[in-house]
């Protein structure tokens, strides 16, 4: 899987270089789960309508999105979660200055969940216990001696988080770990409840998910700073072997950052970036009309701006 995503990579790079991407006055990064599409969508119609800009949205993971930020090819990542891409900001923000912060967070939270008829069937409370042969075996779909959780979608750092996390807890061993695209992986979920099976997975907020199931969140020990020793890939290649972090996770915060460039070439727009706030029902309604709902992205974006020009109004200030 990593080649291709190299090759996209190197491709878009490849794009920026030509200067395709900007085409815009503002290009929107747009990484792959459902939060960061919906308010990609919002701050684009935002712009287009207040300031008259014209706005344009560019899929990339995270890193490639911040490589972009830093270069100028794009302008916006619109939902960038810490501490997951501590790495990224301590690069760009931090060390370069090429990138800005928002300093108005939504606050999420990261954890392991069951739905509550697994719970009741298996009698799993504590994310420790799938270290246990015999709960893993709950689990296990496809008989081969080894139960199944998706810990997240290729590219997304948590992912990372959540293999140094079954390493710590111990699960690593009896649980096969799923990485998969969010939206393949939800549908897994939709169909172990219709047939009444057992499943464990990778859940967040803000996410429609909890609207749609009745979740059980596994418990574990509270978030302890001296047991999070997390790094990342891009930061050393035995990064699993030397990572521990047999604890939850702490509190997220969900920000927009932006190019620091923008100040100088679209100062309004910088402004506006710099000013937006949302909150955690706010972020989990979008997603929720987007994906249960099947609305049109664009279109919903437009009605949103619509209908809460107050707050839009606010940003512009």
């Amino acid at each position: 899987m990593k080649c291709p995503k190299l090759l996209i990579a190197a491709s878009l790079s490849s794009v920026f270089s030509m200067g395709v991407a900007q085409a815009a006055d503002v290009v929107i990064g747009v990484p792959n789960w459902p939060s960061v599409l919906a308010t990609a969508h919002v701050l684009k119609i935002a712009m287009e309508d207040n300031l008259g800009l014209e706005v344009e949205l560019q899929n990339g993971t995270n890193p490639v999105v911040f490589e972009a930020m830093d270069s100028g090819a794009m302008h916006v990542h619109p939902e960038v979660w810490l501490p997951n891409q501590t790495n990224l900001f301590n690069t760009y923000v931090t060390d370069k200055g090429t990138v800005r912060q928002n300093p108005n967070g939504v606050a999420g939270d990261q954890a392991m969940c069951v739905t509550k008829a697994t719970a009741e069937r298996t009698g799993i409370v504590d994310l420790a216990e799938l270290s246990d042969p015999d709960m893993a075996a709950n689990f296990d779909s496809d008989a081969d001696g080894k139960g199944e959780i998706w810990i997240g979608a290729a590219g997304w750092a948590s992912t990372n988080v959540e293999k140094i996390r079954a390493k710590s807890y111990g699960y690593a061993e009896t649980m096969q770990l799923k990485e998969m695209d969010e939206s393949l992986a939800l549908a897994e979920v939709d169909n172990a409840v219709a047939q009444d099976k057992n499943i464990a997975f990778f859940c967040y907020t803000p996410h429609h998910m909890f609207a749609l199931h009745d979740l059980v969140i596994l418990k574990e020990p509270a978030y302890d700073e001296a047991k999070w020793n997390v790094i990342q890939p891009t930061d050393d290649p035995e990064w699993l072997e030397k990572s521990e972090a047999g604890v939850a996770w702490n509190t997220a915060n969900l920000h927009i950052h932006y190019a620091t460039a923008l100040e100088g070439d679209q100062p309004e727009a910088a402004k506006m970036l710099s000013q937006v706030s949302l909150d955690t029902n706010t972020v989990s309604e979008m997603t929720y009309a987007l994906v249960v709902e099947k609305q049109d992205p664009a279109e919903f974006a437009k009605k949103w701006v619509a209908d809460n020009a107050e707050a839009v109004d606010s940003w512009l200030k």
